[in-house]
């Protein structure tokens, strides 16, 4: 059966101004990092994909490292963009990231001008486009210089390989510094994706004000904190969980006496509001004006339709936001 988007899809979702540029993105952007490689059945990242689009989700996040293994998601989403969603190709924002080691020898890794531009070059092919929409810099690279990074995501820009950049893990010194050198060099960085949930706030120090100050947008990956912000870990840790697994990304000794602790108590206010926690815990990011989009992951489709399902109750009260950091302030 040829898919065919739902009519009310634009109706379901909430857009955003991605800073003071003129591209707006979902409120909820669905990421490509998990279940989309090659140990995933195509069927069900198929299922994601067209859930996502149907509930207004336009804005699809890779990288060249996304999987397993590398550059797998990236093939996979260009097969099923060929099937399922071309004739929409112009309704939606894909995005795709170099930075991390992605092949042998010193060209493919960090941020040189050589590997940006192969690395781009090889992410084009896998998914079978001209261009993506957005093109990050994926970490800041401790010995390029960024003068020497940034020209190359002009260059790529200039080429018509990407319609915007963005960087992505920058620390809020290192990003100033690369934003204004890229309004010198005449391609505006349009947005910036760091870490951010309630159990990683960084972003709230400095960079986010900066941001708004040079009108650049954000989008928020780990918005769950791997999964800690959901109603997974109430009990304690599941033997099938991440955590227990020994995932580098959700260590078991992240999960302490106190940190579960501070999960029930989330838990119970999110249920006083009538939602789940990991709704509330997304609700929460967008409640900063400063935050474009919220970057989801998800493996069943009940994950999106939660997260859309959150936007009907995405505003706080004064005091659910002093109580939300009173929870996290004193069970830290």
């Amino acid at each position: 059966m040829v898919y065919q988007p739902d009519e009310n899809r634009y109706q379901r979702m909430a857009f955003r101004r991605c800073g003071q540029n003129g591209l707006k993105l979902p409120a909820i952007s669905l990421g490509l990092w998990h279940n989309f490689g090659d140990t995933t059945q195509v069927e069900n990242s198929r299922a994601l994909l067209q859930r996502a689009f149907d509930l207004g989700i336009t804005h699809f996040d890779l990288a060249n490292n996304y999987g397993p293994p590398p550059g797998s998601a990236e093939r996979n989403f260009g097969r099923l963009l060929q099937e399922d969603f071309l004739p929409w190709r112009d309704e939606l924002i894909i995005s795709t990231k170099a930075g991390y080691t992605m092949w042998e020898g010193p060209y493919g890794d960090w941020g040189s001008r050589k590997y940006l531009i192969a690395s781009l070059d090889q992410s084009l092919k896998r998914m079978g486009l001209e261009y993506v929409d957005i093109f990050y810099h994926h970490r800041p690279d401790p010995e390029t210089p960024l003068q020497e990074t940034m020209k190359a995501l002009d260059h790529i820009v200039r080429q018509g390989k990407a319609l915007y950049v963005g960087l992505s893990n920058y620390p809020a010194d290192r990003a100033r510094e690369a934003i204004d050198i890229l309004n010198d060099l005449g391609t505006p960085c349009l947005i910036h994706q760091p870490k951010y949930s309630m159990f990683e706030r960084w972003v709230e120090d400095e960079l986010l004000e900066m941001l708004q100050e040079k009108g650049v947008g954000s989008i928020a990956f780990s918005p769950l904190a791997g999964g800690q912000l959901t109603d997974r870990y109430l009990n304690g840790i599941p033997a099938d969980s991440r955590a227990a697994s020994g995932s580098r990304f959700l260590n078991p000794d992240q999960l302490t006496a106190g940190k579960l602790e501070t999960v029930r108590q989330l838990n119970t206010l999110a249920e006083k509001r009538g939602q789940k926690l990991s709704q509330m815990a997304l609700a929460w990011i967008l409640r900063n004006d400063n935050v474009t989009s919220v970057l989801i992951g998800a493996s069943k489709t009940t994950q999106i339709e939660d997260a859309v399902g959150m936007l009907a109750n995405r505003h706080f009260t004064d005091q659910e936001c002093a109580d939300i950091d009173n929870i996290l302030n004193s069970t830290r």
